[in-house]
């Protein structure tokens, strides 16, 4: 993928507050703001015009992921104003308006991309949908489609910029168009790494380095119990995991199986998800083919990139 360059303009100075996001050569335009700012937003002409928004906050039932409303209006502002009445929004802490800035979307357009993005955040399952129900896409005439699709794929780069994920997937290894499996060290910063692979008695777990995620793959075995050490964000992850059915007791009852990829931020956090307990995950997984520590092997990397750099 080539390079973007993306405008953010914090419209009152500060990061906490509103503001508006653009990408060179892209005809749409995203505003952020809290919700707790809406008499500002509100003053805004952008917020009056045809679009689609996202009403965003912490799932109270399910800390580790997001709660997300998505919808579409003639007059946004309108609608935004009628959600702030609505009990059921109590989640929603953070705003998010997609626009475009030549006003040429319809409402056509917006019940498209509205659709599509409920069909999207619904296929990812990193947030919680408020939505009762996931309208069908309507039709659009073939010219419209594209536009409309590409119109998408700039806001789906944006999102995440702007720390949204909930129409992000997780990296997993079915999303990747090529496996290195066992393979030498790279030096390309997307690829993905060699397996590592952790094991003991009671946990045998293996996992990949993607896009800068730690991944643990589908059908690893880890740690059943957990010690007071592992912290309390691993443990909810592990909660959680269970609760939806991704860590699962194995036959034997000995420990719990991954029924899909999961990907965490750090080896470390991997580490102690397997384990049970606080572990440095920089020395705790090997490269399943060498031996080497994760430790070693990113140290080799980046001395093969150092010296390509030198040797330039």
């Amino acid at each position: 993928m080539s390079g973007r360059s993306i405008r953010i303009f914090l419209v009152d100075g500060t990061a906490t507050g509103i503001m508006t996001t653009e990408i060179m050569n892209w005809t749409g335009k995203v505003i952020v703001a809290p919700r707790t700012q809406l008499v500002s937003l509100a003053q805004r002409s952008e917020t009056k015009r045809t679009g689609i928004y996202a009403l965003v906050g912490e799932d109270p039932s399910s800390p580790l992921k997001d709660k997300i409303y998505i919808g579409e209006s003639d007059n946004i502002l309108k609608r935004l104003t009628q959600h702030n009445t609505d009990p059921a929004k109590d989640f929603w802490s953070r705003t998010v308006i997609i626009i475009s800035k030549d006003e040429n979307l319809t409402k056509a357009h917006v019940r498209y991309l509205e659709s599509r993005l409920i069909k999207i955040a619904v296929q990812t399952g990193r947030a919680t949908l408020e939505n009762g129900t996931s309208p069908d896409t309507p039709g659009l005439p073939e010219p419209d489609v594209v536009d409309m699709e590409s119109f998408l794929e700039q806001l789906l780069t944006l999102l995440p910029v702007l720390n949204f994920h909930f129409a992000t997937p997780a990296p997993t290894i079915s999303t990747v168009l090529a496996v290195q499996t066992d393979q030498p060290a790279s030096t390309e910063p997307n690829s993905i790494s060699p397996i590592f692979t952790a094991s003991s008695s009671d946990y045998n777990a293996q996992a990949q380095e993607i896009n800068g995620q730690f991944v643990i793959l589908k059908g690893s075995k880890i740690k059943k119990e957990t010690k007071s050490s592992i912290g309390a964000t691993y443990r909810a992850m592990r909660d959680q995991f269970m609760k939806d059915g991704i860590l699962v007791e194995t036959s034997d009852g000995v420990s719990l199986q991954l029924t899909l990829d999961v990907s965490i931020p750090s080896p470390s956090g991997a580490a102690s998800i397997t384990t049970g307990i606080s572990v440095n995950g920089r020395e705790f997984w090997k490269v399943q083919s060498t031996g080497q520590t994760y430790n070693q092997w990113d140290q080799e990397r980046i001395s093969k990139v150092a010296t390509l750099t030198v040797d330039e």
